[in-house]
């Protein structure tokens, strides 16, 4: 016992003393009345106190630079709900009303930002306020491709995050819109970089390129079952089923939830309707939910256990935020739409702040036969 509990703590220190795995994944889905569904995790070694956030169009928001000047300065062109963080006018992962949605995703180690300049300044954004420029400024992922050309993202902290001035956040970002397209900017290199990704998906570091070159990895993975196979003159039969699936990474690395995100976003089996893809999308990101105390690391701050802090899905043809939190399983859902009437005009925040609520069904007894 005292030599396994020794490897143990040997494992944990090496773990602590590595690059932290923020483990976000993001997965899309296609329903059979044509509606684009997204939907992703998000875990991060640090809170980040997510709210709903919604923002109508006609509002005014400016970049921030490293020094507290002003930036890029621009007017919302469409209403937005979605998810922000350490409340901050930002968006994480969230919605406009054109169909366009946008999720924030943790890339250490490879993320590098512009400095900033007289001739850049007036075209700076910090990386947490991307997500919000991008929804409020674009319908389309062609849309955002053209616009991120005119744009830099500088070396700006997000106050709080890790401690009240706060650190700069290595992200990258998934876009897609609502006919399903999608595509992937990374800042690297001090430019922004764009991917497109047919898959739908998304993790956190190495580069998207990588990620697409380490699949060649897995052509032997298959969703049908292999019953038996011959060794020479001995016939292998399978103790289980999912042998198809057999060495299919099963770890909470970045690499490893590609590859997962990919073999069940692509064997995910056709949904009729929006609805029951948001439900589908919801049971595959199942998958990727870390029990607590089973990824400990120090992003920012000291180590503490990561956690799904929240999970949420997009309807992108009928304009809903699905999400459900650590602390409360249940689905919610927000109408964009509802929302902005609801707001009258004005920035408001739902909170995602709830306790799991358990039904008693213990007197819903009913004759047997």
């Amino acid at each position: 016992m005292l030599h396994r509990v020794a490897i143990f703590t040997l494992i944990t220190a090496f773990s602590l003393s590595t690059t932290p795995s923020i483990a976000c994944t993001g997965i899309s889905l296609k329903a059979e009345d044509g509606a684009a569904i997204r939907g992703r995790t998000l875990e991060f070694g640090f809170p980040m106190g997510s709210n709903v956030i919604v923002i109508p169009a006609g509002k005014e928001f400016s970049g921030t630079l490293p020094d507290g000047g002003k930036g890029l300065t621009y007017t919302t062109r469409y209403g937005i709900v979605g998810a922000d963080a350490l409340n901050l006018p930002v968006i994480l992962d969230g919605i406009n009303d054109q169909g366009l949605a946008v999720g924030l995703f943790y890339f250490p180690g490879y993320a590098s930002f512009t400095p900033v300049t007289a001739d850049n300044a007036k075209r700076a954004l910090a990386p947490h306020e991307f997500g919000l420029w991008v929804l409020a400024n674009f319908a389309t992922v062609d849309e955002v491709k053209a616009g991120v050309k005119d744009i830099v993202l500088v070396p700006t902290p997000a106050k709080g995050l890790g401690s009240p001035q706060g650190a700069v956040a290595p992200a990258h970002f998934f876009i897609q819109d609502k006919s399903g397209k999608s595509i992937a900017i990374e800042p690297v290199d001090n430019t922004l970089k764009v991917h497109d990704a047919p898959l739908g998906i998304m993790t956190n570091a190495p580069t998207y390129d990588w990620h697409m070159t380490n699949l060649n990895n897995y052509l032997n993975l298959s969703v049908k079952d292999v019953d038996s196979e011959k060794l020479g003159p001995v016939t292998l039969n399978a103790v289980s089923s999912g042998f198809g699936l057999h060495g299919l990474p099963g770890d909470f690395t970045s690499p490893s939830r590609f590859v997962r995100a990919a073999i069940f976003g692509q064997a995910a089996t056709p949904n009729p309707k929006a609805e029951d893809a948001v439900f589908s999308a919801f049971h595959i990101l199942n998958q990727f939910d870390i029990p607590k105390g089973s990824v400990i690391n120090a992003s920012v701050g000291s180590a503490q256990p990561e956690t799904t802090e929240w999970t949420s899905v997009s309807d992108l043809k009928n304009l809903r935020w699905y999400f459900r939190t650590f602390e409360d399983q249940s689905i919610r859902m927000v109408d964009l739409k509802e929302a902005l009437e609801a707001a009258k005009g004005a920035i408001m925040t739902i909170s995602m702040e709830s306790k799991q609520p358990f039904a008693n069904v213990s007197a819903d007894v009913e004759s047997g036969n």
